[in-house]
């Protein structure tokens, strides 16, 4: 069975941008964002919600169009419509027979690269393993929260922790439902 990792930069005080989906106080460079891109490699399947999709095209990324080209893309939205899909993209409804048969295919593990919204849904059906954070040191006091959405409190167990330059941290947890 693979495994969910929702791989995630965020700030010290749980948030994964500020408003107006600001990121501009995370790291974007160093020895820890290079790891994180480094380890993007090992995966072959990305999840994510509508909203994290059409955030990338603030970087360049075209409608329909894989965020990440090695990986197959799937789009969790019900209201996203784009034409001329490439064969990487799919868009589904927010399903979780979608999400048990994504986590039974072969393959590698699967990166969640977000949403709040989806990451909180997928965590109150206890379906993300592993919660990866690449801690930032920034207090942003609001904007989109990791998880939006959990009434449950959930046990993490610290896996690994590394301290890169810059302050950033990645911290790696499994989640114990």
């Amino acid at each position: 069975m693979r495994k969910i990792i929702y791989y995630i930069a965020s700030s010290i005080d749980g948030y994964i941008c500020g408003p107006d989906e600001d990121i501009t106080g995370f790291n974007g460079s160093g020895d820890g964002v290079e790891k994180y891109l480094k380890d993007l490699l090992d995966f072959d399947t990305v999840i994510m919600g509508r909203k994290t999709y059409e955030f990338g095209y603030k970087f360049g990324l075209e409608p329909g169009k894989p965020a990440y080209p090695h990986m197959d893309h799937y789009i969790f939205s019900s209201s996203l419509k784009l034409d001329n899909l490439d064969d990487k993209v799919t868009i589904c409804d927010l399903d979780l027979d979608i999400i048990n048969r994504l986590k039974a295919e072969d393959g590698t593990d699967i990166y969640l690269c977000g949403g709040g919204e989806f990451a909180g849904w997928l965590l109150e059906n206890e379906l993300i393993d592993i919660l990866k954070v690449k801690l930032n040191p920034l207090i942003l006091g609001e904007g989109v929260k990791m998880f939006d959405g959990i009434s449950k409190q959930t046990q993490l167990e610290l896996v690994e922790q590394q301290t890169f330059e810059n302050g950033l941290q990645i911290i790696t947890y499994n989640i114990n439902y």
